[in-house]
């Protein structure tokens, strides 16, 4: 399966691990790991995590603040957001149509 994130959301990822390198060298780098792994579950196992929208579905990602959210179109799986757990819950609902 195809992984693509959309813009804004691979702008969030870039930001992120930026922001966790400024903080301690490697940890951006952990992070950028962390996530990769999480996308390659995700394309293993798309189903497995909870709905949060009609066809959007919402990982968790473990020892940083942030979840995928994604949805399967066809035989792709896209990104809609790398979203940080403080953020305003649906600020990306425009990124897709429902």
């Amino acid at each position: 399966m195809k992984v693509r994130f959309l813009v804004p959301a691979e702008q969030e990822l870039i930001e992120a691990a930026a922001f966790y390198e400024q903080q301690v060298p490697l940890l951006g780098r952990n992070f950028l790991d962390i996530i990769e792994t999480a996308v390659r579950e995700i394309r293993e196992h798309p189903g497995r995590w909870p709905e949060v929208e009609k066809g959007i579905r919402r990982r968790v990602v473990r020892r940083f603040p942030y979840s995928l959210l994604y949805t399967i179109k066809e035989d792709e799986l896209v990104i809609l957001a790398v979203m940080h757990h403080k953020q305003k819950p649906r600020y990306w609902i425009g990124r897709v149509e429902l």
